[in-house]
């Protein structure tokens, strides 16, 4: 199975920077998109950023000009560096990616197990 493990969650001062890593493992896979999604307790889940391989990275309307993600294709990696971090950042982060099963040619989707960003002073 296509496993995802993530990385860099912690605790914050607001204006200060964070980066998040998410790692993909698993064999006979093709990834078509790689994103990332946050979450606060009583509110809905929110796209951070999407990053559509062969397509342009689209980020949530709250996090443009200071979030950027980026993606190794090679190793199956993205990364999401937040600077200008705001308390409203506080949220558990999740790295989610769309896939294909090159043994079945479905099309598969599978998150991380979330990491909790906390932005206070």
């Amino acid at each position: 199975q296509v496993q995802l493990v993530e990385s860099g969650g912690g605790l914050v001062q607001p204006g200060g920077s964070l980066r998040l890593s998410c790692a993909a493992s698993g064999s006979r896979f093709s990834i078509t998109s790689m994103d990332w999604y946050r979450q606060v307790p009583g509110k809905q889940r929110e796209l951070v950023a999407g990053m559509p391989s062969g397509g342009s990275t689209t980020y949530g309307d709250s996090v443009k000009g200071r979030f950027t993600g980026s993606r190794d294709n090679a190793k199956n990696t993205v990364t999401l560096q937040m600077n200008s971090l705001k308390p409203e950042d506080t949220a558990v982060y999740y790295c989610h990616i769309n896939y294909i099963d090159m043994r079945t040619s479905r099309r598969l989707e599978v998150w991380g197990q979330g990491t909790l960003v906390t932005v206070s002073s």
